[in-house]
């Protein structure tokens, strides 16, 4: 009975990122946008590595982690798995940084100076630079991380200085009950920050990511330019509880 709980996941699983890839490529398409230029994002916190180990079977290789220490598991309790590339997508804590620096490819929520300066700093030589997104507050709310739109350019010039560090670009995780045209505008101002620092700051980094777009807003994201869509429901069902996390 449990060997035929765990297949029927698995196959669900793989038939959820057919699913989501078919609705990436349909919203792309519509958007006009070239083939490809939207990635998926796993958002995998709280799921088991088993889950992980089908969404690989699928063809899935990306993963975003919101907490430290469960990731931390997951990445060894998957290292016999090659190319997995893992995204840091959670508030960051200071004392966090070092093993973030050390065990993830891409960091989303990079919100402030002190923060960069440490990442860059405790990045093991060896690895290539770590790829960062800096995570905007778009709609000025109390309860989210993240910088203002007004911060962006210092911010921008700064985390150019240091040098294991590739500024990507910007991440966002706007007000979910706005109303859709509310919601549209929001990822049309990141959009628009992101492109207002290109001819700024030509030499910052790429500059070539909007992280934005999650299970239940994912087109109007990639219509307004998302280049990763951070999805977890629409692959896994619905979350579990949350249980304390480091």
């Amino acid at each position: 009975m449990v060997q035929k709980r765990q297949t029927h996941s698995m196959s669900s699983i793989a038939d959820n990122i057919g699913s989501v890839t078919r609705r990436i490529q349909k919203a792309t398409l519509a958007a006009g946008r070239e083939p490809g230029s939207v990635s998926l994002l796993a958002v995998s916190k709280t799921r088991p590595p088993e889950d992980l180990r089908a969404a690989v079977t699928a063809g899935q290789t990306a993963f975003g982690e919101n907490y430290l220490q469960e990731a931390l598991d997951k990445i060894e309790a998957l290292r016999d798995l090659p190319d997995l590339e893992w995204h840091f997508i959670g508030p960051i804590q200071s004392n966090k940084t070092r093993q973030i620096a050390e065990s993830f490819a891409w960091v989303h929520s990079v919100d402030r100076l002190k923060i960069a300066r440490r990442l860059s700093e405790q990045r093991p030589e060896g690895l290539p630079p770590l790829n960062i997104c800096l995570q905007v507050n778009i709609n000025d709310e109390a309860s989210k991380s993240g910088c203002t739109l007004d911060q962006l350019p210092d911010l921008v010039a700064a985390i150019g200085e240091l040098p294991n560090l590739r500024l990507r670009g910007l991440m966002a995780i706007p007000d979910p009950d706005q109303p859709e045209g509310e919601l549209r505008l929001s990822f049309r101002r990141l959009a628009n920050a992101l492109n207002a620092l290109k001819q700024q700051h030509p030499d910052a980094g790429p500059l070539d990511t909007l992280s934005m777009g999650m299970s239940g807003d994912m087109d109007l994201a990639i219509a307004e330019g998302a280049t990763w869509v951070r999805v977890g429901t629409a692959l896994f069902g619905a979350r579990p509880p949350k249980q304390a996390q480091g």
